[in-house]
């Protein structure tokens, strides 16, 4: 025999002793709430908290309202417009004299007042709508 599995032969039996005489002296700590105690103290109501108030936030990015071309600006009637509202308006306009391919969707047929602001082109793709707009956004220093 090993010197180490002499030495540790009987060590098992002591630790099993220890360990129980460990547990019932030591006191016994409270058992974790059950699922149901924890959704009933979920569901209790709370004392509201007060509304923060909020400043209201400038219009930024494309909802900012900035200065159009002469062109566009014929086509909308203002002289500042955000570009989402740009877009919306093309789109009602475009929507109001029918002006989608039927078979395809995704395509616009322009008519005069539409190829003044799409480069004079015949047909543009729905996604080309806010690429071809952008040009008319006069930029700023």
């Amino acid at each position: 025999m090993s010197t180490a599995y002499g030495l540790l032969r009987g060590s098992r039996a002591l630790f099993a002793a220890a360990r129980s005489a460990a547990a019932s002296a030591a006191p016994k700590a409270a058992a974790p709430p059950s699922k149901r105690a924890l959704a009933a103290a979920a569901a209790a109501p709370k004392a509201p908290k007060p509304a923060k108030q909020k400043k209201p936030t400038q219009p930024s990015g494309i909802m900012k309202a900035k200065p159009i071309s002469l062109a566009l600006q014929d086509f909308v009637g203002e002289t500042e417009i955000s570009r989402v509202e740009a877009v919306k308006k093309v789109w009602a306009y475009i929507k109001a004299n029918n002006l989608q391919n039927p078979v395809d969707r995704r395509e616009i047929f322009c008519d005069d007042t539409l190829k003044k602001l799409f480069e004079g082109k015949d047909k543009v793709g729905f996604l080309e709508i806010a690429k071809l707009l952008s040009s008319h956004f006069v930029k700023s220093a």
